[in-house]
C-alpha cells in the first residue's frame, strides 16, 4: 500500500487538544448517522473557547476522518487494531484520528499524545493510552494490495468498491484515478463576482486587502481563492455582496439557463429545486431588474435559507410563490435531488450512506419530478436539468427516460451558449458535464430539454 505525502501544515489550521475534541465528538455522531455538517455545527457550537484557527483544523479533522475512512480503518487492521475489535464507536474514532494525524499530518506521538491522552478527550472510552501510542509509532506494515486494480483504487482513495466499479465503467483509469484524488482532496473556496463582468475589478479589490485570489477561466465571473487564512470573509468585496460563495460547475449550470449567444434580461425563470438559493441569486442577476425569479423547493429549512440570502443582498426580482406558477416561466430551472457524488469533496460522509439501491430511487425520483415540471411548462419553455452527480443513472439516463416518455420534447445541445472554446472541456456530447480535476471543484451535470410550440 502506498502511504499518502502528509498535507501541508499551513493548510490545516492550529491543532489543539480542544479542536481534537471538537472532531472527534463530531466523527462519532456522523458515526452513528448524523450528517457530518450537522454534527460538527454542534460540536464547535458546545466547544468553548476555541480561536478561528482552532475551529478551522477541527473542521479540516472531522471531514478528513470521513474522507479516508477505509485507509485509516486498513492501516488498524494493519497495526492489530481492526474496526470490529474495537469496541465503543468512541474508540474507533479515537483510534482514526491517531491516525490520521500520523499518516495524513506526519506527526508523531509527541504532537497527537496531548491531543487525545487520558483523561479525554471524548467519554466513554475503553482503549488506553499506550494502545494510541503504538498505534501512532509502531511501523506501518506492507500490505497486500488487492489484485483489482478498482478494489486498490477504492482503498487508496477511500470508496466504496461499487461506486468506484460504477465510475470505472465511464472513465480511462487515468481519468478515474485523478477524478478520486480530486474528490479526495479539501476542496478550495470557489466564488462568483458580482455583477456579472467586474472580476478584474474584484480580484485587484481583494489584492489591496492581502487576499491572494486568481480568475478561474472555465466560468466568467468565477474566482478560487488561493489564500488559506479565509480572510476573505472580512473583505469589502464580501460584506458589500460583491462575491458569493459558489462552485464553478453551480456557475456553469446557470450559465447554460441562457439562451446560445444571448441574455436572460428580463426574462421570468423558475427555480423549481432552489436548495439554499445559490443558483437563484445568480440567475436573478442575470434576468436583471426588469426579469424575475420564481423560487420554491420541497424543503422548507432550505427554502428559508434562501430566503434569508435573499433578504441580507436586498435582491428585488426574487419571490417565493406557493405553488410555483411554472406555466408563466421562460426558462425552468430543475436541479433535482440527487446522489451528490459529484460534491463528495465537500461532504465526504456521504459516500458511506449511499447505495446502490439509493441510486435507483434518486432516478425514480428525479424522473417523475422531470414530468412533472414538463407537464406544467408552457410551449416554446426550456427546462434545463441539473444534478451534482456523476452517475449516468441520474444523468444521461433520465434525461432519455423522459424524452421517451414525452415526445413534445426536444435534446438541445449545451455547447453553442458556452461556446467552442470551453465547450470542449466542458461538454460530454450534448450535455454539461465538468468534473475534477479537469474543473475545479465538484462535478456536475446539466441538459437543455425544449418544449415544442405546438
Amino acid at each position: 500500500m502506498l502511504w499518502p505525502t502528509p498535507m501541508d501544515p499551513a493548510l490545516m489550521g492550529r491543532p489543539s487538544r480542544r479542536a481534537a475534541t471538537a472532531a472527534i465528538e463530531a466523527h462519532v455522531a456522523v458515526l452513528r448517522g448524523e450528517p457530518l455538517k450537522a454534527s460538527l455545527a454542534t460540536a464547535l457550537r458546545e466547544a468553548e473557547g476555541l480561536g478561528g484557527q482552532e475551529r478551522r483544523f477541527a473542521a479540516l479533522a472531522v471531514r478528513e476522518l470521513s474522507r479516508h475512512q477505509r485507509l485509516l480503518d486498513a492501516a488498524a487492521r494493519a497495526l492489530g487494531h481492526p474496526p470490529g475489535k474495537v469496541g465503543l464507536t468512541e474508540d474507533q474514532a479515537l483510534v482514526r484520528y491517531a491516525l490520521w494525524r500520523r499518516i495524513f499530518c506526519g506527526e508523531g506521538w509527541a504532537r497527537i499524545g496531548p491531543e487525545v491522552r487520558l483523561p479525554g478527550p471524548v467519554r466513554p472510552r475503553t482503549i488506553k493510552d499506550d494502545l494510541l501510542a503504538g498505534v501512532v509509532e509502531k511501523p506501518l506494515p506492507d500490505m497486500p494490495l488487492p489484485e483489482s486494480a478498482t478494489e486498490r483504487l477504492a482503498m487508496r482513495y477511500s470508496f466504496p468498491t461499487w461506486l468506484v466499479e460504477r465510475l470505472a465503467a465511464l472513465h480511462t483509469p487515468p481519468i478515474l484515478e485523478a477524478l478520486l484524488a480530486a474528490l479526495d482532496e479539501e476542496p478550495a473556496l470557489h466564488f462568483r463576482v458580482r455583477p456579472s463582468g467586474t472580476r478584474d475589478e474584484v480580484l485587484a479589490r481583494l489584492t489591496e486587502e492581502g487576499v491572494a485570489a486568481e480568475a478561474v477561466a472555465l466560468a466568467p465571473d468565477a474566482v478560487r481563492i488561493a489564500d488559506s487564512s479565509h480572510r476573505v470573509f472580512e473583505t469589502r468585496a464580501m460584506k458589500t455582496g460583491r462575491l458569493q460563495v459558489q462552485d464553478v460547475g453551480s456557475q456553469l449550470i446557470a450559465e447554460v439557463c441562457r439562451p446560445p449567444g444571448g441574455s436572460l434580461e428580463g426574462r421570468t425563470v423558475a427555480d423549481v429545486c432552489a436548495g439554499a438559493g445559490g443558483k437563484t441569486l445568480a440567475l436573478a442577476d442575470m434576468v436583471g431588474s426588469a426579469g424575475r425569479v420564481l423560487a420554491g423547493d420541497r424543503s422548507r429549512r432550505r427554502l428559508a435559507q434562501a430566503r434569508e440570502r435573499v433578504r441580507e443582498l436586498s435582491v428585488r426580482n426574487v419571490a417565493f410563490p406557493h405553488p410555483l406558477p411554472l406555466s408563466e416561466a421562460d426558462v425552468l430551472l430543475v436541479d433535482a435531488p440527487c446522489s451528490g457524488t459529484g460534491s463528495l469533496g465537500r461532504e465526504p460522509d456521504q459516500k458511506w450512506k449511499l447505495t446502490a439501491k439509493a441510486i435507483s430511487e434518486f432516478q425514480a425520483t428525479q424522473l417523475t419530478l422531470l414530468e412533472e415540471v414538463g407537464r406544467e411548462a408552457r410551449p416554446g419553455a426550456l427546462i434545463v436539468y441539473a444534478t451534482c452527480s456523476l452517475l449516468p443513472e441520474e444523468n444521461d439516463e433520465v434525461v432519455r427516460g423522459f424524452l421517451a416518455k414525452a415526445p413534445g420534447f426536444t435534446l438541445e445541445p449545451v455547447a453553442p451558449v458556452l461556446g467552442a472554446e470551453r465547450a470542449e472541456a466542458l461538454c460530454d456530447g450534448p450535455f454539461l458535464r465538468p468534473i475534477p480535476p479537469r474543473v475545479p471543484g465538484g462535478g456536475f451535470f446539466a441538459a437543455r430539454l425544449r418544449k415544442s410550440e405546438g
